[in-house]
């Protein structure tokens, strides 16, 4: 079985292919660049290199959001569009829960975050166990600061992956003191490849009604429904 998978959520942009298990190719960037006129010629150059046809894909997988709202809506439409023609099972996948395996085998609790500006991320917690994702505090869209002080009550090693790690290692820091772990900066950006590892265990999703998973409402959206209901 060769499964494509396909990671547009954030900045980086990411896609792999996969025979079985075995990672057969994987392109990653990580660059601020507009994916939507980079990421069909990223998958072309692949499969050439790969010596890979599109009618021999079994299965799309994909990085659903949370993250950028139009690097979500590219990759997911990309990949339903793919599904669609090539009659294929689609599975879509938490882009905190594909930044978790970036500390798998660490058996210990690991805490993926996306920065969503103003205080805000996107965060949730999960546990690796003997090689396995498991999810412990579902996605959220939250105050930083709160969440590291609930954080901070479980009182153990908590080992936190983000792209934005940087400008926020001191406050990671100040509220868990030693029981936060922050890796070197490689590991801090997600791996295509490790989208297919998170959904080989769920099932298939309706190619026509698989939608992102935004966590909170565009902000334009947001203000437009906010001026419906005061009027």
């Amino acid at each position: 079985m060769h499964t494509l998978a396909i990671d547009t959520s954030n900045q980086a942009l990411g896609v792999a292919i996969l025979k079985d298990k075995e990672l057969v190719g994987e392109i990653i960037t990580n660059i601020a660049k507009n994916h939507s006129v980079r990421l069909m010629p990223a998958i072309e150059y692949l499969m050439e290199n790969v010596n890979l046809s599109v009618n021999q894909l079994d299965k799309i997988v994909v990085s659903k959001g949370p993250g950028s709202y139009t690097g979500v809506r590219i990759g997911l439409t990309t990949a339903k569009t793919l599904a669609w023609s090539l009659n294929i099972p689609i599975v879509g996948v938490s882009s905190l829960e594909v930044l978790a395996y970036r500390a798998n085998f660490s058996n210990s609790f690991i805490c993926p975050f996306f920065d969503a500006r103003r205080g805000l991320v996107y965060t949730g917690l999960y546990e690796s166990r003997e090689g396995n994702i498991d999810l412990v505090e579902k996605d959220q869209n939250t105050l930083f600061a709160d969440w590291l002080d609930k954080l901070a009550t479980f009182n153990q090693k908590i080992i936190f992956i983000s792209p934005d790690i940087e400008k926020n290692a001191e406050i990671i820091r100040e509220r868990l003191g030693d029981n936060a772990i922050i890796p070197e900066m490689t590991y801090h950006t997600p791996r295509p490849c490790d989208i297919a590892i998170a959904a080989a265990g769920k099932d298939p999703e309706d190619t026509h009604t698989i939608t992102p998973n935004y966590l909170r409402l565009a902000e334009a959206e947001a203000n437009w429904l906010k001026q419906q209901k005061d009027n």
